[in-house]
């Protein structure tokens, strides 16, 4: 991974993004996401004091490569992804540390989708996946270990909770 084109790519986006007034935060989380495609997945990757690729965690890990590679892989998992997009776009960590069951509660559900909501899979009891909306039926997201943040259709995760809108 190129980090240092990245950063690159992640500051003309700020400096372009810096003139769009507070309420089109939706418009930088697509904008970074589309960005951010190609970092590795690693469980538990995004989840330090603050937002961003890091470490993961083989605690709870359950994916299909073995060994598991988290603790060796900087990257994001899916909640990371989500939640240093929203912390780029907002100016704030307003997802928060945690995973998707404790970022959904900060959300409100919502019929029609917008670019940049977040689409979250599972249940209304847990849930286990969560992308950024790009419109079209596409999300970018951090799929699974062996994966980079990439574009997957919204049905690529087949139990779809909703869409979700921030701030709740």
């Amino acid at each position: 991974m190129h980090w240092g084109r990245f950063a690159v790519g992640v500051a003309v986006l700020a400096l372009a993004t810096g003139s769009i007034p507070r309420e089109d935060e939706l418009i930088k989380v697509v904008a970074y996401a589309y960005a951010s495609q190609g970092i590795p997945y690693s469980w538990g990757g995004g989840h330090g004091k603050s937002p961003g690729p890091s470490r993961g965690t083989c605690r709870g890990y359950h994916g299909s490569v073995r060994p598991c590679p988290a603790e060796r892989t900087r990257g994001l998992d899916c909640s990371g992804f989500t939640r240093w997009m929203y912390r780029l776009a907002f100016g704030d960590d307003v997802l928060g540390r945690g995973n998707t069951d404790d970022h959904i509660r900060r959300m409100r559900r919502v019929r029609v989708p917008r670019p940049g909501d977040l689409v979250f899979y599972g249940n209304r009891k847990r849930t286990h996946h969560v992308g950024v909306y790009v419109g079209e039926g596409k999300m970018i997201n951090a799929f699974a270990t062996g994966t980079t943040t990439r574009m997957d259709d919204v049905t690529a995760v087949k139990d779809i909770l909703g869409f979700y809108h921030y701030p709740a």
